[in-house]
């Protein structure tokens, strides 16, 4: 009797112990695990850019009120490199806890189509957490140009087809990929000149050996202040603060000519959902910061708070967009 009993007790004991390497197994399976303490450890937002660059000094201002909010510092993580694939690369294969971020910008949107050997998926492996902010771009020209508007460039541009050149701080840049949605929505023909850098793309305007130049404005308006260059249009349906009476390429009858610079922040796919909501959460008061929104102002950005799926919408549709310029004209990065 005595061991018939036992015997059942064991066996009941072994089921219960296979249940629970089952259910741990299938804890393991299913993903990260959310910790309710979350988060109890500095931060980490990689920026895959040059320290001192826009998108660096956009995430030191927001992340120094994000981790006030979380009560955590947040580290930034200078990783530039490979048109930004280096530090998007390391983001994407680190663990899915909410400790690893990334500033995401037009890349992510775009280097997909601009490269065929990427050791991620843009598209797949990431999770949205929320946006950031914007900042059109403007279309200009040296002070010297006879293009005194859009309207002239373009134009120009259809009566003398491959005469004029316009330059990009690199292949596959969102300078570069501006102009040729300029170039596509006008119906003109404009030569692409590649630099290493903005630097010396806006040299080579200056000294008018380049016709013009899609850019943030932020980086010409000191020119355009001074009288070297004039902004023809900028792209975008409202105005920017920082050139106010400068026409939006709406206003000019080109709807969808519009092209910004843009960041958000994103992390590793398969991060559980209470993590995405409390860095949304902190990412919504930083932008809410009167500070904040000043010093982007002053940058000629316009903050863009917002739940973390409108950013996923966002970038799928600036995919679409851009993936569509990029093959239509035949541009390739690597």
């Amino acid at each position: 009797m005595w061991s018939g009993s036992f015997a059942k007790i064991a066996l009941t004991s072994a089921c219960r112990s296979v249940a629970a390497v089952l259910g741990l197994a299938a804890v393991l399976s299913s993903g990260p695990v959310y910790a309710a303490d979350f988060p109890d450890k500095p931060i980490r937002i990689v920026v895959p850019y040059a320290a001192g660059g826009g998108v660096d000094i956009v995430t030191r201002l927001v992340s120094e009120k994000m981790g006030a909010a979380l009560g955590q510092p947040i580290i930034v993580d200078n990783r530039p490199g490979a048109a930004t694939n280096i530090g998007m690369a390391a983001v994407a294969q680190a663990d899915a806890d909410g400790y690893t971020l990334l500033t995401a910008s037009n890349t992510l949107a775009s280097n997909a189509a601009l490269f065929s050997n990427l050791t991620f998926d843009p598209a797949h492996d990431f999770a949205p957490v929320g946006s950031i902010g914007y900042a059109p771009l403007v279309v200009v020209v040296p002070e010297a140009s006879p293009n005194k508007t859009l309207k002239d460039l373009i134009a120009y541009g259809k009566s003398h087809p491959g005469k004029l050149t316009y330059a990009s701080a690199g292949s596959g840049s969102s300078g570069h990929l501006a102009s040729e949605l300029v170039k596509a929505e006008g119906g003109f023909d404009a030569l692409h000149v590649p630099y290493k850098g903005g630097a010396p793309a806006i040299t080579d305007l200056l000294g008018q050996r380049i016709d013009f130049m899609s850019i943030n404005p932020l980086e010409v308006v000191s020119h355009i202040q001074s009288g070297k260059l004039r902004p023809l249009a900028v792209l975008n349906a409202q105005p920017t603060a920082l050139l106010p009476q400068v026409p939006t390429t709406a206003s000019l009858g080109l709807p969808e000519a519009v092209a910004t610079v843009w960041w958000g922040l994103v992390g590793p796919k398969d991060m559980p959902e209470p993590v995405v909501k409390q860095l949304n959460a902190a990412l919504q008061q930083a932008l809410q910061d009167p500070g904040v929104q000043k010093r982007l102002a002053d940058l000629g950005a316009t903050a863009t708070p917002g739940s973390a799926s409108a950013f996923g919408t966002f970038v799928a549709d600036e995919t679409a967009k851009w993936t569509k310029v990029i093959k239509q004209a035949g541009i390739k990065a690597d």
